[in-house]
């Protein structure tokens, strides 16, 4: 009685002792992957945040890499350039200006003596290309060239008449000959100065009939036919095409004129001017001006 006792008690206490640890070892192991569950999904998350945000600062990041570079010389510059180089540098402030969207070329032409006088006056100009190194001078000597002035071309003289050469004019010595008109350049003007070596050099003095400020007023005379014949740069007879006739010029008896550039210290925009006048230097403004007529300096 006592053993089928104990055997009941046993019985009765096995299953009731081990019931709650089964259900306790249940619990925990359920929990256990609730908890990994929820870690896994919290980890999950943040990664997903961390990518959001790594493709939003990469995007952020391309985006601003590629933001265009403002280009430093797309800004406006002023170029005073004597009237022999209107067509030259006209053609290389557009490809200039092609090269740097936004560079605005802006272009003054007159005789070089009358810009170096604006100049030294206090117009604001970034660069400088004068017909001569005695007008360059006058600028370099009253300190306003941001840089020492480069030869980058030379220019000599032409006889230019009107189509048809109606007073047969073939040398500097037609020029003497009465009652042919002659238009000179003014003495203070490069083409003036020019003329008045060549015509030396030839032992010819000539009375001009008028004296024009630039070459380019000068060539106009001949091109409505107002005088026989002009003493001009060789590139202007050129430029004005079938508007005029050229009679060359020996080279015992011609002058020429070196052209030089510099950028100036008055200027609002040194470094595009500095930038254009690398520019007229570089191999495509020398193979432009070489086009033109010009001659490489000596």
């Amino acid at each position: 009685m006592i053993r089928s006792w104990v055997d009941a008690r046993r019985r009765a206490a096995g299953p009731a002792t081990d019931e709650p640890l089964r259900r306790t070892r249940r619990g925990r192991g359920a929990l256990t992957v609730f908890l990994a569950a929820t870690a896994l999904a919290l980890s999950a998350a943040a990664c997903g945040d961390d990518t959001t945000g790594s493709g939003t600062s990469a995007a952020a990041s391309t985006t601003a890499s590629a933001s265009p570079t403002k280009d430093p010389v797309a800004t406006p510059v002023t170029v005073f350039a004597a009237a022999s180089l209107t067509e030259t540098f006209t053609a290389l402030a557009d490809q200039f200006e092609a090269a740097h969207p936004g560079a605005d070329v802006k272009l003054n032409f007159a005789a070089s003596s009358a810009l170096a006088q604006q100049i030294i006056a206090g117009a604001p100009a970034d660069v400088f290309a004068s017909a001569s190194n005695a007008t360059m001078k006058q600028v370099t000597d009253a300190k306003l060239t941001a840089a020492t002035p480069t030869v980058f071309v030379r220019n000599s003289m032409e006889i230019a008449v009107p189509p048809g050469n109606p007073a047969h004019i073939a040398s500097l010595a037609d020029l003497a000959k009465p009652g042919v008109k002659v238009a000179l350049c003014e003495e203070k003007v490069p083409c003036g100065a020019t003329s008045l070596a060549a015509l030396k050099k030839a032992n010819v003095t000539v009375k001009p009939a008028t004296l024009g400020q630039d070459v380019k007023s000068v060539l106009s005379l001949v091109q409505l036919g107002e005088v026989d014949a002009a003493l001009v740069y060789k590139t202007d007879v050129a430029s004005a095409g079938d508007k005029v006739l050229g009679v060359e010029i020996p080279d015992a008896q011609n002058a020429s004129t070196d052209y030089p550039i510099a950028t100036l210290t008055g200027g609002d925009h040194q470094a595009t001017g500095k930038a254009f006048a690398d520019f007229v230097l570089s191999t495509t403004g020398i193979d432009v001006l070489g086009k033109a007529g010009f001659s490489k300096p000596q």
